[in-house]
């Protein structure tokens, strides 16, 4: 056993199939892409653009998802016990901030265009946003599909970035179509505002999610509180405090806390048994229970009150 090898857990996230997803996905995206760019400069559509610089955010963000994957399956050591986990949610905050940069960067150019149209070449705009409909669509299913086999949130984002995206195709075909019969050239940046607030909209909640994963907050699927009272009910735990849950990475996740317990009650048999209900019911695996007592463990006026409670209580019971 080598001297970094101290984890029952291996901490590391094998993701083969989100692997395979996402490579194919860059490659795609990153030949679009330039497509999108070349048309779009060369048909002075804004909308082409402004859609060609969301699957430019994209292209980083499968970069950085790749680099994110590949660092999840390095195994923990002394300094990162934790492995290297984290990396997937701190790739997906910058993502998230990418894409609301480049939202407004998008609206400024679109409120421009307002002020000062610039004609548009509508045959090569509409072209270049049915193939790009068609890619965004195949991109959209594929990380679909991909995501019913294996939770990631990188994965999620880029699925949650191409469904904007294909919104905005249909976006440009729209406004192709409208300039196309009504010469209104004010529905170019008229969609790539509304493009713009998709991808800032898709950018917020990958911030969002994110943020509260680097802060280490509560995941949203579990109650604290209910699990308080689940862990109550284990036999001998009087009581439960210090306790914190928070996320590693998607479907990751740690908790520890304190329970006294009675000074006559085997404590083995206590953790063991909180762990079999955090395994069991809510599929937490790596759990620290610290088992203590009142009259021993100094616990300020919190203890104080406990041992109040449980006076009364046995009082009450005689």
């Amino acid at each position: 056993m080598r001297v970094d090898d101290y984890h029952h857990l291996k901490h590391v996230k094998e993701q083969e199939t989100s692997k395979r997803t996402l490579w194919i996905t860059l490659f795609l995206t990153l030949f679009f892409t330039i497509v999108e760019i070349v048309g779009g400069i060369l048909s002075h559509s804004l909308a082409l653009l402004s859609d060609s610089a969301h699957m430019i955010s994209d292209v980083i963000a499968l970069g950085l998802s790749m680099i994110a994957i590949y660092l999840s399956r390095r195994p923990p050591n002394s300094r990162f016990t934790f492995g290297y986990l984290r990396f997937e949610i701190i790739a997906s905050f910058l993502n998230g901030l990418a894409l609301c940069v480049i939202s407004i960067g998008i609206f400024i150019e679109g409120v421009r265009r307002f002020i000062n149209p610039v004609s548009i070449d509508f045959k090569l705009m509409l072209t270049i946003a049915t193939i790009g409909f068609i890619v965004n669509l195949t991109l959209t299913i594929v990380l679909s599909r991909s995501m019913k086999k294996e939770d990631n949130l990188n994965v999620q984002s880029a699925l949650w970035h191409f469904f904007g995206d294909l919104l905005s195709s249909f976006g440009v075909i729209v406004s192709g179509i409208i300039i196309y019969y009504t010469n209104w050239l004010a529905a170019d940046p008229l969609i790539s505002i509304v493009i713009g607030g998709i991808i800032f909209t898709g950018g917020y909640r990958i911030i969002r999610e994110s943020y509260f994963i680097l802060m280490e907050s509560v995941p949203l699927k579990y109650d604290l509180d209910e699990m308080r009272r689940s862990l109550l009910e284990v036999e001998g735990v009087e009581d439960v405090h210090e306790m914190h849950l928070w996320a590693i990475s998607t479907d990751h996740y740690s908790l520890t806390a304190h329970v006294f317990i009675p000074e006559n009650m085997q404590p083995f048999c206590v953790i063991l048994a909180i762990n079999e209900l955090l395994r069991d019911k809510y599929g937490i695996a790596h759990s620290t229970i610290q088992t203590e007592h009142a009259t021993i463990h100094a616990h300020g006026e919190y203890g104080r009150q406990f041992l109040k409670q449980r006076e009364e209580r046995a009082a009450e019971a005689h």
